[in-house]
């Protein structure tokens, strides 16, 4: 799956930045550590899989999967 964004991909931070414990994550944007780390000096490619993996992990929490 292709993030639909152009030249200027949109960062996914939403001014909530609280890593959870059991998941690793953001609890604002979802995003590892990693990836919020990396974004500044990621290609506009590896910015849309970073979007990607968190719309994953959003449809695996409507699922209810409890590690995401």
């Amino acid at each position: 799956m292709k993030a639909p964004f152009g030249p200027q991909v949109p960062s996914p931070c939403v001014s909530i930045c609280r890593m959870e414990p059991k998941t690793g994550l953001c609890a604002g944007c979802l995003r590892t550590r990693r990836e919020i780390a990396d974004w500044p000096h990621l290609t506009d490619e590896q910015k849309d899989s970073v979007w990607v993996s968190i719309w994953e992990r959003k449809a695996a929490r409507k699922q209810g999967d409890p590690d995401t």
